[in-house]
Order: structure tokens, then sequence, then C-alpha cells
């Protein structure tokens, strides 16, 4: 069987981020704000971590966030662009998420802030990184989730329909939140516990969405994208329709960004473990203070 088409281009990926990485500051509070999820997941788990792993840095963005808690461990920061691990703390690489060139076991923590959602094979990718992790690591990852833009694609979508009879492709697939915990156990990850966030911000109009996410290094990279620029008519017909449909208060229109925070461990025999059927030590009722019955047993009656 002939393997399908890549997903993403990565090539134009790197080059957007590349682009994206020396103003990037001017357009962090999305990276910042799924850090910030990362970092708070972290200060709730109590043991430490001497060899950490994160994949997808934006500069030093996610390990400043954290702080302290990682100070005195050994951490290794990598991006598929240059622009963005040049500006990480040392020691940092360039390297693909997809093809991570790390010895097994060897971190017994990874971080992944927003950046698993461009991926092509992302159960593959967690395999990967579930290898790369010792017994009893710790995975941490954040990536947007399906409401990600909604009312963005809404109104391109209906504004190509309109004026060019059709709609290019734009829309990466996303994780939706009730099969991101699926995931992780599909990579071999233990106690896996996946939440969302949704972020509303306002902008003054579509235009100024759109140069923000140029800026954050995050737009079109699909391989099936379309090479031309978008015409200027669907541009301003896409704008007109956003501000009819999402506005915000004081003459603003609003985007949604859902963030999905997943943690995951690499299996050890020190974790807890489920009871075998028939091992507890106390019956659930006795828990309850209820009145237990025998099974076909009806409650009430004699």
């Amino acid at each position: 069987m002939e393997r399908p088409p890549p997903l993403f281009d990565r090539a134009a990926l790197r080059r957007q981020r590349d682009r994206a990485a020396p103003g990037f500051a001017a357009h962090d509070f999305l990276i910042r704000a799924g850090a910030e999820r990362l970092a708070d997941r972290l200060a709730d788990i109590k043991r430490g971590f001497a060899r950490v792993l994160e994949i997808g840095a934006h500069g030093a963005l996610l390990r400043e966030t954290i702080g302290a808690r990682l100070a005195d461990a050994f951490y290794v920061a990598c991006d598929p662009g240059l622009g963005f691990a040049a500006a990480a703390h040392k020691p940092a690489l360039v390297a693909d998420p997809e093809a991570m060139p790390f010895a097994p076991a060897r971190f017994d923590l990874a971080l992944a802030n927003l950046a698993l959602h461009w991926i092509d094979d992302l159960p593959g990718t967690l395999v990967q990184l579930r290898q790369g992790l010792e017994p009893d690591g710790l995975l941490l990852a954040s990536l947007l989730g399906g409401r990600t833009l909604e009312e963005l694609r809404d109104c391109l979508v209906t504004a190509e329909l309109e004026i060019v009879g059709g709609a290019r492709p734009r829309v990466s697939p996303v994780v939706e939140l009730r099969d991101a915990g699926a995931l992780l156990q599909r990579a071999g990850f233990a106690l896996p516990v996946a939440d969302a966030d949704l972020l509303t911000v306002s902008y003054p109009d579509a235009l100024a969405l759109m140069r923000e996410l140029r800026g954050m290094g995050a737009t079109n990279a699909l391989t099936a994208r379309t090479r031309t620029c978008t015409r200027r008519a669907v541009l301003l017909r896409a704008a007109a329709l956003y501000a009819e449909r999402f506005s915000a208060p004081g003459s603003r229109i609003r985007a949604s960004f859902e963030i999905i925070t997943l943690t995951g461990w690499v299996p050890a025999p020190s974790q807890p473990q489920p009871l075998r059927p028939g091992t507890a030590a106390a019956r659930l009722a006795q828990a309850l203070e209820a009145v237990e019955h025998s099974a076909g047993e009806t409650a009430g009656r004699g």
C-alpha cells in the first residue's frame, strides 16, 4: 500500500516559525496561556525531575514560566525551526517532533506546549515520547482543541463559497477532548488525564486576528493548501461576516482558543494499581452507610 501524502508541509512550518521568532514576544499570549497551564500541573506534582525534554519550544518561554521548579534539572529544548531553538536556553537543538533523535528512557519529564497539533502522526509521536521517558516518567502536554478559531473558519468558508464557489483546505485536524485520554492510553501511558479550557479573546477586526496568527507562526501549513494568496474580496467578505456574526463589546470581534492539557505517566511497578475484582477490604455499602441487597432483590420489598 502507498503511504498517504503528509498532512503538513514541514518545510513551510519551519519557515513560518523562523519568520515569527524575532517578533514573537508581541504575539505570545496563547503560547503563554498554554505554558501557565503546564506550570500549574507541574506545581501539583511533588516529586522532582532530573532530565527534561521540551519539544516544540518557543524560545525560552515555557522554561522561564516554570521557573525555579526545574532550575536544577538537565533541560533540553528542541524545535523544528532554527529561530525558536536559537532563542531557547542551551542546550537546544533543531529537531522535528516526528523524528526525535534521543535514546530510549533518556528523560524523566517530557513537555510539549501547543506543539502537538502540527503533527501528522500524533499517536506515533506520543509513542516516541513514551519510549524516550524512563519508567514512571511524566508527559505534560498542551494542544489546541476542536473549538479553536471556529468563528474564523466559519467566516472564511462562507466567504469563499460565496465568491469563488468553493473552500480551500484551511482546517487542520484537531483532537477532541473526549478522545485525548484514549490517545494517551493507546500510546502506552498510564493514569491519563485530559482537560480543556476555552479562552475568548477580542480583536479590532478579523484582519487583526489574522495578523496575530501570522505573528505566532500559526498560519496554514497544510500540504494541500492552495499556494496562491487569498483574494482580497474573500478576506474583506470574511471580515464583514465576522463582524456581523461574532461581535464583541467595543466594536470588536471575538475569537475562541481551546487548550487541551494532557497528563500521562510511563507505567512503573510503583504506581497505584486498580484492585482485582473481589479483593476490596471494605464493602461499598458500608462506606455509603446504605443497606446492601443481593442480586435480584428490590429495595423496599420483602
